[in-house]
C-alpha cells in the first residue's frame, strides 16, 4: 500500500477514516457491506498514477469511523451528509463518484440530493433503485422473496452478529467474497451460511489472506452492526425520500457489473437494466458494461479492467 496516506476527518458530527493518495481532480470511492476503505487499493494506486487525487474513506460505522449503534443514525441523508462534509474538507466543489454495492446506493442518493457536487458517476453492481411508493422495501422484499432473503434475515438487531459470531468473522467473510451462487441470496436460519468443517472455504485468487486478515481484524474491533443498520434503515429511508418519488438522475453515468454478480441476477435487475428502464430513470447513462465470468465483488476480482473503465470514463471530462 506504497504510500497511501490515513487520517482522521471530522464529518457531519463524527469521525471518520480517510485513506487517499495522489493529486489533482478528486474521485471519491465509496465501498459496500461487509467491506472497508481497502476494497478500493488498487484503484487508489492505479488512478493516483494517472493524476487524480483517489480518497476513499471507511464509511460510517465500518473500520475505524466512528458507528453509532442507532439504526436512525443510518439513513441516507445521514450518510450523505457525511459524504458532503467530506468534499467541503477536500476544498473541492465537484468530485467524480465511484461506488459499489452499498456503496452505490449511497452514490445514487448523493447524486439524487446533490447533483452539483458530482461530475460524473461510475457505478458497480447496484443500479438505481425507483422509489416504489405503494410498499416499503423490506416488505415487498419479503413478499417477493421470502423470509430467509438476506435483507429480512438482517432486520433483526443482534440476530445475524450473534450467526456470524457463532461461525467466525474469517469464515463468513471467506464465504461472502467468494460466492457464485445467482441471487436472490438467501440465509436459511437454520444454516445461514453454509460453512462446513469438512468442506473449508476456499480464498478466490484475487483475494489474499492478508487482505483477509486485514478485514477481519477491522470487522473483529468494529462490529458488523454498523454495516448492518443500512439495512436496517431501509423503510427509513423510504419514508424520508418520499419528496423524490419519480425523480430522475440527470447525470452522467457508466454502470459495470459482473453476469455472476448476485445482485444482478436477482429477479428484476437485469430487466431493468436492460430493457429501458434503467435509461428512463437515469437518462445520461452512457453505458452499461456486463463483464462475463465475474461475480459481485468486480472492482477486487478484475481491478485492471475496472481501472482502465473508470479512467475511459471520467478523462472524457
Amino acid at each position: 500500500m506504497d504510500g497511501i496516506q490515513h487520517r482522521m476527518v471530522n464529518v457531519n458530527g463524527i469521525t471518520m477514516h480517510v485513506a487517499e493518495k495522489g493529486q489533482g481532480p478528486v474521485i471519491l470511492f465509496l465501498h459496500g457491506f461487509p467491506e472497508l476503505w481497502y476494497t478500493w487499493r488498487h484503484q487508489i494506486l492505479a488512478l493516483s498514477s494517472l493524476g487524480y487525487h483517489t480518497v476513499a474513506p471507511d464509511l460510517r460505522g465500518y473500520g475505524d469511523t466512528e458507528a453509532s449503534t442507532c439504526v436512525t443514525s443510518y439513513t441516507c441523508l445521514h450518510i450523505v451528509g457525511d459524504l458532503i462534509a467530506l468534499i467541503d474538507s477536500l476544498g473541492v466543489e465537484q468530485v467524480f463518484l465511484v461506488a459499489h454495492d452499498w456503496g452505490a446506493i449511497i452514490g445514487w442518493y448523493l447524486c439524487m440530493f446533490r447533483p452539483d457536487r458530482v461530475k460524473a458517476f461510475v457505478c458497480l453492481s447496484v443500479p438505481f433503485m425507483p422509489r416504489k411508493p405503494k410498499m416499503k422495501p423490506v416488505e415487498s422484499m419479503r413478499l417477493l422473496f421470502g423470509e430467509d432473503y438476506y435483507i429480512c434475515r438482517f432486520q433483526e438487531p443482534g440476530k445475524i452478529e450473534a450467526e456470524i459470531a457463532h461461525v467466525g468473522t474469517s469464515e463468513v467473510l471467506k464465504k461472502v467474497l467468494s460466492t457464485r451462487e445467482p441471487g436472490p441470496p438467501r440465509l436459511p436460519k437454520d444454516d445461514a451460511f453454509g460453512i462446513k468443517p469438512d468442506t473449508p472455504v476456499t480464498l478466490p485468487s484475487w483475494f489474499s489472506e492478508e487482505d483477509l486478515s486485514y478485514y477481519a481484524n477491522k470487522f473483529n474491533q468494529k462490529g458488523f452492526t454498523g454495516g448492518l443498520n443500512y439495512y436496517r434503515a431501509l423503510d427509513l429511508n423510504w419514508e424520508l425520500t418520499a419528496p423524490w418519488t419519480n425523480v430522475q438522475v440527470k447525470l452522467p453515468v457508466k454502470f459495470i457489473v459482473g453476469d455472476l454478480d448476485t445482485v444482478y441476477t436477482t429477479p428484476g435487475i437485469k430487466e431493468y437494466v436492460q430493457s429501458g428502464g434503467f435509461k428512463r430513470d437515469v437518462p445520461l447513462l452512457d453505458e452499461v458494461v456486463v463483464m462475463e465470468g465475474v461475480g459481485h465483488f468486480i472492482n477486487q476480482e478484475r481491478a485492471e479492467e475496472i481501472n482502465s473503465l473508470i479512467y475511459d470514463f471520467i478523462k472524457k471530462f
